[in-house]
């Protein structure tokens, strides 16, 4: 009896030993299973950056607050940072209580100044890069661009639009970006005063949307301009749709999607024109700001694509037609100027571009200062127009299209909100399209035809915001002009 008793600690220890040495060859097959089995991750490693899983869809590729890095003078000179080396020129890192921060450390920038990555991320597909934004202190409001290189910072092209800084809080902002390079980022204060600028929590993660907690459905805006940034909300200059679903993908260079701020339009880096301009008109719109007459290239445009300039249409018989007029955008210098980008510019016949479209632009004003509210859309399509030297197809040696059409749709409503959800059946739809020649009617109203004909010449889907049985409805109709 005492022998038995006396075995069963010895057999209770042999059947744990088991147990555990089981357990913990299990536990070790596992982990070699988990280590041996390929990663599915959305990207490629990414060189220089700190990277960690968005618990939501979005992978973050790069996070940076600068609260483990030290510049605290102005001159240019680049840093290291736990996710890589930035180039800092007339910005520095600021820490007093006037920098406007999240935690002890913001970007300051004054002057032009510029913080840029000197390394790259690797990305295959859209990215978004997102950041808060603040005024220093109590200056003055003050304005900055994002710009992105993908060839490793030779050159770098404005994406998204020019933001305006008018908070002492930060604020939130995110841009989006599309290709299968590796990509960078700089960030550059422009205009010219003397106001300075936080910049703080830069993060960029793969995917669209949002990828902070603090960041809300909708982008920051831009207060003394009347568009607003996200093509849901009113006043927007695609509020009715993207005609040629634009993108701003570099891999699309004949369909290049630009926000200019005060109109947005769908660029062919091939005929170096728009493929078409959209843009909303209000009362807002009108003021007191002269005809600045600024013709030039637009510098926002990829480094490898040809850029027209003020003289590319010297002697060619054609003019230099804006899409989107200057005298829709009077309200300040910034808008005017806006509209003098040769991206906003097509070769237009004389008598086209002064007679006929001069009294379609005058009337869709006199609309808007009788109490509507205008979404216009111009576009130009075809090959070959007649100027004052007869029938050309190519100028500025054969480096930009001329258009053998150019057409219009003007939608027409009373100033009012929620914009989309008023067009109706009975919402009044001008739409024109006409050849590029000097011999025209000077008589717009010639040339009246539905939104549908001009889809069939365009290939275009037009208005396609709008609900598909109002839209239907519309696009059928023929105005019966004045």
């Amino acid at each position: 009896m005492n022998y038995k008793n006396g075995c069963k600690w010895p057999m209770l220890l042999v059947l744990l030993t088991a147990f555990f040495f089981t357990a913990c060859v299990n536990k070790n097959n596992q982990s070699q299973k988990q280590e041996q089995a390929p990663t599915t991750a959305s990207a490629p490693p990414v060189a220089q950056t700190t990277t960690s899983k968005n618990s939501n869809k979005n992978e973050l590729l790069l996070q940076e607050n600068f609260e483990e890095a030290s510049k605290p003078a102005y001159a240019a000179n680049t840093i290291e940072t736990p996710s890589g080396k930035w180039r800092f020129d007339d910005a520095m890192i600021g820490t007093l209580d006037d920098d406007h921060k999240s935690g002890t450390r913001a970007i300051r920038l004054r002057n032009n100044g510029k913080v840029a990555m000197t390394f790259d991320v690797t990305v295959k597909g859209t990215v978004t890069i997102a950041m808060q934004h603040a005024k220093y202190g109590n200056d003055g409001p003050s304005s900055w661009e994002l710009w992105v290189s993908i060839n490793q910072g030779a050159s770098f092209t404005q994406i998204g639009k020019t933001i305006k800084t008018t908070n002492k809080q930060l604020q939130p902002a995110s841009f989006t970006a599309n290709t299968n390079k590796t990509i960078r980022f700089e960030i550059r204060k422009v205009g010219s005063d003397n106001h300075r600028l936080n910049i703080d929590n830069i993060r960029i993660s793969l995917g669209g949307g949002t990828i902070t907690p603090t960041e809300p459905s909708k982008p920051v805006t831009d207060n003394t301009n009347t568009t607003a940034s996200n093509d849901d909300d009113d006043d927007d200059h695609l509020l009715l749709g993207n005609p040629s679903n634009a993108s701003t993908s570099l891999t699309m260079p004949d369909n290049y999607l630009m926000d200019k701020g005060f109109y947005k339009l769908s660029y062919s880096s091939t005929n170096s024109t728009p493929n078409w301009v959209s843009w909303h008109i209000s009362k807002r719109d009108f003021g007191k700001s002269p005809r600045v007459n600024d013709f030039r290239p637009d510098e926002s445009l990829p480094h490898d694509w040809y850029r027209v300039t003020h003289s590319s249409y010297s002697s060619s018989g054609f003019d230099r037609g804006h899409n989107c007029p200057s005298a829709d955008r009077t309200s300040s210098k910034d808008a005017n100027e806006s509209t003098f980008l040769m991206t906003n510019m097509i070769p237009q016949a004389p008598n086209h571009n002064q007679h006929l479209w001069s009294g379609l632009e005058e009337y869709t004003r006199e609309l808007v200062k009788q109490g509507n509210e205008v979404y216009v859309l111009m576009g130009s399509y075809g090959t070959g127009g007649v100027g004052n030297r007869g029938k050309i197809m190519k100028i500025d040696k054969k480096n930009v299209n001329v258009p053998a059409n150019i057409w219009k749709i003007i939608v027409v409503i009373p100033e009012g909100k929620n914009d989309l959800q008023r067009i109706d059946k009975n919402t009044r739809v001008i739409a024109v399209n006409t050849p590029n020649s000097n011999d025209v009617n000077f008589d717009w109203q010639t040339y009246l035809t539905s939104v549908e004909s001009i889809e069939k010449a365009t290939k275009y889907k037009l208005l396609s915001n709008v609900p598909e049985n109002v839209r239907k409805e519309l696009i059928k109709k023929v105005d019966k002009g004045k």
